[in-house]
């Protein structure tokens, strides 16, 4: 017949089970940890001086002072320098009314 394990032997086994269980479930504490720091550390990216709004179609629509929350959705804007505010503007692209584009780039109608 075989011999079991005693009870003592037994304790032991157990406990060492649990210390690795311990170990991984430390790691993934200190895994959650880093990822959070992490996310902290980045900082959203910095808001555009100028904006234009653009249609379905891919045409311009609105130029907008970046931030402007009247500038649609973040998919259909995009990020222009002044030049390419200015040239939009010129080229009868509208300025937004909420905004105040036009006087933010000393535009004149």
């Amino acid at each position: 017949m075989s011999e079991q394990p005693s009870r003592l032997d037994q304790l032991h086994f157990l406990r060492r089970f649990l210390l690795q269980e311990l170990a991984r479930v430390d790691a993934w504490i200190k895994q959650e940890e880093e990822r959070q720091a992490a996310e902290a550390r980045r900082t959203p990216p910095p808001t555009p001086d100028w904006t234009v709004e653009m249609s379905l179609t891919g045409t311009p629509i609105t130029v907008h002072v970046g931030g402007c929350h009247m500038g649609g959705t973040a998919g259909r804007t995009k990020p222009v320098t002044r030049d390419q505010a200015l040239r939009a503007l010129s080229e009868g692209v509208e300025a937004c009314q909420f905004c105040r584009l036009a006087a933010a780039l000393g535009w004149l109608e």
